[in-house]
């Protein structure tokens, strides 16, 4: 999580309350995000089975309104219900393990009491601490020895990481934590135990500066009602309805006479080709289509229609879908293409199956099984932007914008296909698995032999800013970066002069041979291809 966003995430920190006497943990979670908390954890002193239902609601909660939920102390418990981190305490485990279990994108916080505890602490693996108790508390029995505000701000000037105050904290001394460094403030019992927690949730929100969310998002749980809000959003602004007979809503769909049809699918899956943290989900569901209809592309294709199996997990809300759908719709209709309808079904992970349907190209259909020795290979555009995009994302770095929306918001290239197909390349294959990878598949389809060189190639100058600010190759990123979704091609020379005139961003990236033993030539030895969820 980048450092600007954790300090937001922190901001407004609620802890529930498994010994207040009128409010479950459940309705605390509900009154809590309702006025504005921006992040929650989750605490039960005696855990058991019998509470895992109660702390999947929440979770359900949690991740429905895009709230992080954290789970104290207990790091499996965090793992199994598929928490977004754990907040440990001086004897719970060490981070390091917590770290390896929950992987690089969970957060997770240690508790510290003083000074002392921050020199002995190792925090390499921590994102934030929380430091109490900065007042008078009586939540916690076992609570130390209060160190007020200014021994929270030495915490605060010795802390590597953010610090979240706790203990004692109201609407009334919030603003003096937040003057003396803290990054955030957590409250548990000011919410939890009060005459009135809606009240003082909406106190605390308002001196923490966050908005509230009225209403809440809750679970999906009624397909045909989901289905129909989905259909009202399909519906508007089509010009491809020429194109197809019976619009969605129907148990199947009637298109009108297609004289060469190409299809294709794609799989887009939570946690392995995107994370919900990192791209909104209009950015999701714009992805998904310009992915699936890169493939039409590589086939000289005019997109006609796109049908989609969706899988929707307990905690998503039916606002996050329409949200999606907004992403579908618009690129959809920036293609002339239509949605001619799908399914819902209820599962463990937000998932989206998509087939879409293209009209061929009157007279060519180019393959890569059709490279030929003395061609030259080529690309239509800049390559490793988008892998570059990914490592931001993974190492925390917001300052390459232009990179991350490489990643995040790429374009199917169906503009550069007609311009090959004018020229009549016949070997084509859009680069989703990187250019080692997709040269790898053409090499093995056409049985020849290609050598890679990217000497001549200039690279884009931001990806070669973040090369130098981390001791990447740009030539390794392009060679092993997937979902480009530029075009890869394979034609003559003379024919690659012509395409140069509509094309001037193309540029060569190698040279077919006959067979010499091995598919891939000139290959660096720590280079492999790009995989769907390998870093």
């Amino acid at each position: 999580m980048f450092l600007e966003k954790l300090k937001k995430t922190l901001r407004f920190y609620f802890i529930t309350d498994d010994s207040a006497p009128k409010c479950s943990p459940l309705e605390q979670v509900k009154i809590a995000i309702q006025a504005g908390a921006t992040i929650i954890q989750y605490r039960k002193k005696s855990f058991s089975s019998p509470f895992f239902d109660e702390l999947r609601a929440i979770r359900d909660m949690c991740k429905c309104n895009l709230v992080p939920l954290i789970v104290n102390d207990n790091v499996l418990l965090a793992k199994a219900v598929m928490a977004d981190g754990v907040h440990l305490g001086q004897e719970d485990e060490d981070p390091l393990f917590a770290r390896n279990i929950l992987g690089n994108q969970a957060i997770i916080g240690m508790s510290i009491s003083n000074l002392d505890e921050l020199g002995n602490t190792d925090l390499s693996h921590c994102d934030y601490i929380g430091t109490g108790p900065v007042f008078s508390t009586q939540t916690k029995s076992d609570a130390k020895k209060v160190i007020g505000p200014s021994g929270m701000e030495s915490v605060v000037d010795a802390s590597p990481v953010p610090v979240v105050a706790i203990g004692g904290i109201d609407h009334t001394n919030a603003t003096s934590c937040f003057n003396q460094g803290a990054t955030g403030i957590a409250v548990i019992s000011y919410i939890s135990r009060a005459d009135n927690p809606t009240e003082n949730a909406q106190r605390l929100a308002k001196a923490c500066g966050c908005s509230s969310r009225v209403p809440l998002d809750f679970p999906w749980n009624d397909e045909f009602a989901l289905i129909k809000k989905l259909l009202k959003t399909a519906s508007v602004g089509h010009s491809a309805a020429h194109s197809i007979t019976s619009l969605p809503g129907d148990d199947a769909c009637l298109l009108n006479a297609i004289h060469q049809p190409v299809v294709t699918t794609d799989t887009q899956k939570e946690g392995v080709h995107f994370r919900i943290d990192w791209q909104t989900p209009e950015e999701i569901g714009n992805k998904a289509v310009e992915i699936t209809l890169s493939d039409l592309a590589a086939s000289y294709a005019s997109p006609v229609s796109l049908f989609i199996n969706l899988t929707l997990p307990n905690h998503i809300s039916d606002k996050t879908v329409e949200a999606i759908y907004k992403g579908i719709i618009r690129a959809l209709n920036r293609y002339n293409c239509l949605l001619g309808g799908g399914n819902i079904s209820a599962g463990s992970e937000l998932s989206l199956d998509l087939f879409a349907i293209g009209q061929g190209h009157h007279d060519i259909f180019p393959i890569r099984s059709n490279a030929r020795p003395g061609q030259g290979l080529y690309c239509t555009g800049p390559l490793g932007l988008a892998r570059a995009g990914l490592d931001c994302l993974l190492i925390k770095d917001e300052n390459f914008h232009e990179l991350i929306a490489k990643f995040k918001t790429p374009s199917a290239r169906l503009d550069a296909a007609q311009i090959l197909a004018k020229n009549r390349v016949n070997c084509v294959i859009d680069i989703s698995d990187g250019l080692a990878g997709d040269a790898k598949h053409i090499a093995e389809a056409s049985n020849i032999s290609i050598a890679l060189d990217l000497t001549a190639c200039s690279f884009d100058p931001v990806l070669v800013s973040f090369c130098k600010k981390y001791g990447k190759s740009p030539q390794d990123m392009a060679l092993k970066g997937g979902e480009d979704y530029e075009l890869l091609f394979s034609c003559s020379s003379d024919t690659f002069n012509n395409i140069k005139k509509d094309l001037p961003e193309a540029f060569q990236v190698g040279h077919c041979h006959a067979f010499q033993g091995m598919h891939l030539m000139n290959m660096p030895l720590n280079v492999s291809p790009f995989q769907h969820g390998k870093k």
